[in-house]
């Protein structure tokens, strides 16, 4: 998948344009944006502001975090049924 050459801060000033009253269209022209890609913008970063996404970036890191940890735990119980049955 492509980078954007626009960081998510950016796109969310370039969405905050619409709420101050310019239209799409001059907002894709000056950014040199489609239409297209302005609306998916909007769809994955609409409503937010710049702390909600970094709160939500934190949140995705320590998710991730605790998703590692409860595979290592579930591996653990793995091994250890393993061994058990063996011995039986």
């Amino acid at each position: 998948m492509k980078n954007s050459k626009f960081s998510e801060v950016q796109i969310i000033k370039i969405l905050s344009e619409q709420n101050q009253g310019k239209t799409v269209n001059e907002i894709c022209r000056n950014h040199g944006i489609s239409q297209p890609t302005f609306y998916n913008w909007k769809s994955k970063y609409g409503g937010l502001d710049v702390q909600q996404l970094s709160k939500m970036k934190e949140m995705e890191k320590q998710l991730s975090q605790y998703k590692k940890i409860v595979a290592e735990q579930t591996l653990e119980i793995v091994v250890l049924k393993d061994v058990i049955e063996k011995k039986l």
